[in-house]
């Protein structure tokens, strides 16, 4: 009799209307990936089949289309290889490619069910280390980096006249002992400021058609210290400079009282490179860059396309904190579902392996967005036709061996 097999062709039917029900369901679920129902026959010793039984049910892991939310928190996973690498509240490591999180109370960066998005740490010099642990949203302050090096590039006008140099240098403050005058804000390894003025005096060569060298004296005046002679820079009759152009400035040679007043910070030592000055017939026109900041607190971070995860803060500074890990699976069906968008090892998806964004084949990450699931719903209400018109079909076989059995009784 032919119950069995559309009894079991109901059931296939009704379980593939589940599939495709969940999969409709959640269209708007960060991260989902749709599933498809694999059928096989049934045979027992007979030529012929006693039905159909579901074979197994494959997710999709299929990228979905990226959308942007703006929340500094969220990431998205642009491309196919590669999952997030969470742990739960039992210490358990799970999966998932659902990119929503946010901070904690105890600052770590979870999803909505709580799991701790893992990643890569790094060492004093702000290098990467392989070495996983629960990413924490950076807090407090950057440190303080004192300035040892200031670049200036300037063109020091060949029209100025000598400056005979006989004066005593803290009087180089004077309009007619010095040429030019330019103020710096420098950094202490406290992070307080302090300006350097540096005053420029033409002790050697004048004219348009000077003929030999032309040489400029430097003087430094730290705050309201008294100004001292640092160096000297050297022009050829092109008005090119001649050597490095760095001069140091020990600061703690400056005056009697120890410098910065009132704080223990370290002596400022500073090399001041003027390399790709010139010496033209034209206005003084200097640009300039120091590499020491002040302290900044924490006002944000940011995910980079490799993971890293960059706290800024506001002194205008950044700070690698570390670096968000990915995982990837040999056989990514064999992960076993468990909820909330997310997965867990078996022994038929082998073994995890982790690493940085873009790195073994890993895909890159995208922040402040997160990736939409990848049901497409037209095809999903095509599948839930063709599901339910087999269930139509297996119910008619039934309804046609229930006849033929009716007519068996009522022969006489």
């Amino acid at each position: 009799m032919g119950f069995g097999q559309g009894l079991s062709g109901l059931n296939a039917a009704s379980q593939n209307l589940d599939v495709i029900g969940n999969n409709i369901a959640n269209s708007s679920t960060v991260g989902f990936k749709a599933s498809t129902i694999a059928f096989a026959d049934v045979y027992a010793n007979s030529r012929v089949g006693l039905g159909v039984q579901v074979a197994e049910i494959n997710q999709r892991f299929t990228t979905g289309n990226i959308s942007t939310t703006g929340n500094q928190f969220d990431m998205a996973i642009d491309g196919a290889k590669g999952l997030f690498r969470l742990v739960d509240q039992s210490g358990a490591t799970v999966y998932s490619r659902n990119g929503q999180f946010h901070a904690d109370k105890d600052f770590n960066i979870v999803n909505a069910q709580g799991y701790r998005l893992t990643g890569f740490g790094v060492d004093a010099d702000g290098q990467i280390i392989n070495q996983l642990s629960p990413v924490k949203v950076p807090i407090g302050n950057i440190a303080p980096k004192a300035t040892t090096e200031a670049s200036i590039k300037a063109n020091l006008d060949s029209r100025e006249k000598v400056i005979n140099s006989g004066f005593a240098a803290k009087d180089v403050i004077r309009d007619e002992n010095h040429s030019h005058s330019l103020p710096l804000t420098v950094y202490d390894s406290l992070g307080n400021p302090h300006q350097v003025t540096q005053y420029f005096v033409k002790t050697a060569g004048s004219g348009a058609n000077e003929t030999g060298k032309s040489k400029w004296d430097v003087y430094y005046r730290v705050d309201e210290r008294d100004a001292v002679k640092g160096g000297s820079l050297t022009f050829d009759n092109a008005g090119r400079l001649e050597g490095n152009g760095v001069i140091n400035l020990t600061v703690s040679n400056i005056g009697t009282t120890p410098l910065p007043i009132g704080s223990p910070a370290a002596v400022l030592n500073m090399d001041f490179n003027y390399g790709g000055s010139t010496q033209f017939g034209g206005e003084f026109s200097p640009s300039f860059t120091q590499n020491g900041y002040p302290t900044g607190e924490y006002s944000s971070m940011s995910i980079a396309a490799d993971g890293r995860i960059v706290a800024n803060y506001t002194n205008g500074e950044t700070m690698t904190m570390g670096a968000v890990a990915l995982a990837d699976f040999n056989n990514l069906n064999g992960l076993q579902p468990i909820g909330g968008n997310a997965w867990v090892e078996t022994a038929a998806s082998g073994q995890p392996v982790v690493g940085q964004p873009g790195t073994n084949g890993l895909a890159m990450l995208k922040g402040q967005a997160v990736e939409e699931s990848n049901v497409d719903m037209s095809q999903e209400l095509v599948n839930m036709i063709i599901a339910q018109r087999t269930y139509q079909a297996n119910a008619q076989t039934i309804k046609t061996q229930d006849q033929i059995l009716q007519t068996l009784i009522t022969l006489r």
